[in-house]
């Protein structure tokens, strides 16, 4: 029996490469302009809670109001936007139906990715907004806004429109008046999808 390693080519990198965009092509896509960022921003995080690491997909009607959406952690240090687009896609298919049987695309998916670092661009954001667009073209929606959200606050990559708060280390107060913990005293983020 042999045994043999392949090693990866140029062919293989440049793949790889060119699942990654860069906020000079995202903005060549023609994302629509969030109507109001930091409403949507506030809304998703009150909805998912999210910890550091942990996506968050959403889905938008012509009119601006949330059809479905599914928080679920995102793998740190995963550059590769193949890998991404297969996570976006896979918490799609689980909230909403495809559109593929519209000539157009009439609903939004947005992504809003909390994680450590600084709010700017980073290659794994690029993995992100490339597995984005990609997830969109599969399921028959328009590719909308992807956000980060960090300890600096949020941004809006692509559009210059950034802010405080919410941020990745905030909480949102439950109706009790307390943030959800567990038992080491910590905050728990909700894994769950919402639908409406």
């Amino acid at each position: 029996m042999t045994i043999g390693f392949i090693a990866e080519t140029s062919t293989t990198i440049t793949s790889r490469a060119s699942r990654n965009l860069e906020p000079a092509e995202w903005t060549g896509v023609g994302v629509p302009l969030l109507a109001n960022p930091r409403d949507v921003i506030k809304d998703l995080h009150s909805r998912h809670q999210p910890a550091r690491s942990t996506a968050i997909v959403a889905v938008y009607d012509p009119d601006g109001r949330i059809r479905a959406s599914a928080s679920f952690a995102g793998r740190p240090g995963v550059l590769d936007g193949w890998e991404r687009r297969n996570a976006v896609l896979s918490h799609l298919r689980r909230v909403i139906p495809h559109d593929l049987r519209l000539r157009q695309p009439v609903r939004t998916a947005v992504l809003m990715v909390c994680r450590d670092g600084h709010a700017g661009w980073t290659e794994e954001d690029g993995a992100w907004m490339w597995g984005l667009r990609d997830a969109c073209t599969l399921h028959g929606l328009r590719c909308g806004s992807y956000v980060t959200l960090t300890g600096e606050g949020w941004n809006v990559i692509g559009e210059n429109r950034s802010g405080r708060t919410p941020n990745a280390t905030s909480y949102p107060k439950r109706a009790g008046g307390s943030a959800p913990t567990v038992p080491g005293g910590g905050p728990q983020p909700l894994r769950r999808a919402a639908a409406r």
